[in-house]
């Protein structure tokens, strides 16, 4: 008798870390379970981000989304809440065992809305053969930073929405919290000071740092011995993977703030969520969980690029081993990461509030009135959750 074959798709993003774990998954998935096929579509780094998950989970049974999302998924149930798919022992542990607020982050109006699968946060990258070679050291302070700038090894990620991300950073770090008030983002005195401070970095940096994401920064570090080191950029522990690429990167805890505090940086990471179209649901599920288990997580999907998002597996031996300790030493800046607003209306705000810090970034400009434009944007968005 011919046995009926269950076919899921998929859709991730456009990097080794992204897409070749969940290949990986699934083909083991198909190995134990013959009768499912489980095929997986890529999208650009920027889709990710900026792409609406309502029309993707109308062709999709599987999504890897990026967390501010979650209010957006809530609200209008183009995904399935998975309290209602997992075992509640199943969810328990991977809140238990979360990497800082990744799991806390998919989890919305009481609901959980995806499996933090992914756990990432800015963090600083060196090539310590180039810091040798300049007889330089991995810069510990702010001051320190603008010293190893202004001999043009630093780069730094500043495309829109990364300079939206660093933003938040500085805030967070000297002590106000961004989008906690109803009508302004960030008080007037934090956000100039804020400014001031990026300003000051990107009049040092290379002009190609505007048109840059994380995976090209990585790329432009490992590909030539221009750079030396990256303060704060989504990490990426394939960089760290011998072999990977020409160039090998060693991440760390970030640089300190004048007045001592680390910087908190603004949580990243990816989560595994079904659509609420598909029509194996309960597949699905199974799948989900098998991926974001602690056994998956610390073996096989570290070793096809993935960067995992259960604890232990960032406490594990081999992928500490495989990465040059990349997990135990990026690990303190993941557990104080900020985690951005997630309400119905945020990705308006994100979308748009990262283009007009970039233009001020570049050019200069009046820091006064681009917080004003900031606030116009963040109310809109707020116009926009029921």
């Amino acid at each position: 008798m011919t046995q009926t074959i269950i076919e899921l798709k998929g859709i991730t993003w456009n990097h080794t870390r992204g897409f070749i774990p969940m290949t990986a998954t699934a083909q083991r998935f198909e190995e134990l379970n013959p009768n499912v096929r489980i095929s997986w579509d890529k999208r650009s780094l920027q889709a990710f981000a900026d792409e609406p998950i309502d029309q993707l989970a109308k062709r999709y049974d599987l999504l890897v989304i990026d967390h501010p999302w979650s209010g957006f998924a809530a609200r209008t149930g183009v995904t399935v809440p998975l309290d209602d798919w997992l075992p509640e022992a199943f969810l328990a542990d991977q809140k238990a065992n979360s990497v800082g607020h990744s799991y806390e982050s998919y989890r919305f109006d009481g609901r959980q809305w995806a499996l933090a699968i992914d756990a990432a946060t800015p963090v600083a990258a060196a090539r310590m053969d180039v810091l040798a070679d300049m007889e330089a050291s991995v810069p510990n302070t702010w001051d320190d930073l603008l010293v190893l700038a202004k001999r043009g090894a630093v780069v730094v990620p500043s495309i829109a929405q990364d300079t939206l991300m660093n933003f938040y950073m500085l805030c967070c770090t000297m002590g106000e919290d961004p989008c906690v008030h109803e009508d302004e983002v960030v008080s007037q005195q934090m956000g100039v000071k804020a400014l001031q401070m990026l300003r000051e970095l990107s009049a040092l940096l290379p002009k190609g740092c505007f048109d840059w994401n994380p995976i090209q920064v990585y790329e432009a570090m490992t590909a030539t011995d221009r750079f030396a080191y990256s303060p704060f950029a989504y990490g990426y522990s394939n960089y760290a993977k011998p072999g990977y690429a020409q160039g090998l990167l060693k991440f760390s805890d970030m640089i300190t703030l004048p007045g001592g505090n680390r910087c908190c940086t603004t949580l990243g990471g990816t989560g595994l969520a079904i659509s609420a179209s598909s029509s194996h649901k309960d597949i699905a599920a199974a799948y989900a969980q098998f991926v974001a288990s602690p056994t998956m997580q610390q073996a096989q999907f570290v070793e096809f690029g993935g960067q995992p998002g259960h604890r232990q597996a960032w406490l594990a031996d081999y992928p500490n081993k495989t990465t040059n300790n990349y997990f135990n030493d990026t690990l303190p800046a993941l557990d104080r990461a900020f985690l951005r607003p997630r309400y119905h209306g945020h990705m308006f705000f994100q979308d748009n509030s990262g283009a007009p810090i970039r233009e001020y970034l570049m050019n200069g400009g009046d820091e006064k009135q681009l917080l004003t434009k900031l606030n116009q944007l963040y109310v809109q968005s707020k116009s926009q959750n029921p």
